[in-house]
C-alpha cells in the first residue's frame, strides 16, 4: 500500500452516490507534505519523457500541478472554467462535464500559453468518467502540441475514464485506483497497480 493509499484510507470519507470526500488534504484543505509526495511520484513513473510544460483543470488539480511544474522547472498553465473580465476571444475552447457538480462546464486556455510542438504533461486531483481529462486533451491537440501523460492522484476505477484513456493509448498514472468504496461500512479497496499495462520508457 503506498503512502496516498494510506492517506486515504485514514482521512477520507465514502459519501452515496460514489463520493469520496478528501477535503481535510487534497481538494479544501491542502497537506504539502502529500502534494509534494504526489508530484514527486508522478514525476518518477513518467522518468525519461519529455515535458514543456504541465496542463490542469481549475481548480483542485492545481497544487499538484504546480509542484510538478516546480520539479520539471517548466510552466504550469490551468484551464479555466469561468469568463472573467480580461478573458481573451483568442483561446482554445472544450467542453467537460463535471462528475462532481453535475454540471457541463466550457473549459478554456489563452491561445499564447499553448505552443505547436510542446509536450504537455497532462495533471488531475480525480479521475472518474474523464470528461475533464478529455476536455484537457482536446485543447492540447486544438494547440497541436502533443500529450506526454496522464498523471492522476485518485482514479475511480469503478468508473471507465482511465480505462477509456488507457485503451486509446495514452500513458496514465493513477497513484491511487479506488476499485470499490462503500459508504455504509467506509470499506475502501484499492485496485494492484500490477493490474494496468505497461509503457514503454
Amino acid at each position: 500500500m503506498n503512502f496516498l493509499e494510506e492517506k486515504i484510507l485514514k482521512d477520507g470519507v465514502v459519501r452515496p452516490g460514489s463520493i469520496l470526500k478528501v477535503d481535510n488534504f487534497l481538494n479544501h484543505q491542502i497537506d504539502i507534505r502529500v502534494m509534494r509526495e504526489i508530484a514527486c511520484e508522478l514525476k518518477r513513473r513518467f522518468n525519461g519523457e519529455r515535458v514543456d510544460k504541465v496542463v490542469t483543470i481549475e481548480s483542485s488539480g492545481i497544487a499538484i500541478a504546480t509542484l510538478l511544474g516546480d520539479l520539471y522547472d517548466v510552466p504550469v498553465v490551468f484551464a479555466k472554467k469561468s469568463e472573467t473580465a480580461n478573458s481573451t476571444d483568442d483561446k482554445y475552447v472544450s467542453q467537460a462535464y463535471s462528475f462532481t457538480h453535475k454540471r457541463m462546464n466550457q473549459v478554456f486556455i489563452s491561445r499564447p500559453y499553448l505552443n505547436k510542438g510542446e509536450r504537455v504533461l497532462i495533471v488531475d486531483d480525480f479521475i472518474a468518467d474523464g470528461q475533464a481529462v478529455h476536455a484537457l486533451i482536446d485543447i492540447v491537440h486544438q494547440a497541436g502540441a502533443e500529450v506526454a501523460g496522464i498523471g492522476i492522484a485518485i482514479e475511480k476505477g469503478q468508473q471507465q475514464g482511465g480505462r477509456k484513456l488507457r485503451e486509446e493509448g495514452y500513458h496514465l498514472e493513477s497513484i491511487a485506483i479506488v476499485e470499490t468504496m462503500d459508504p455504509e461500512t467506509q470499506i475502501i479497496r484499492f485496485r494492484q497497480t500490477h493490474d494496468l499495462p505497461s509503457y514503454p520508457k
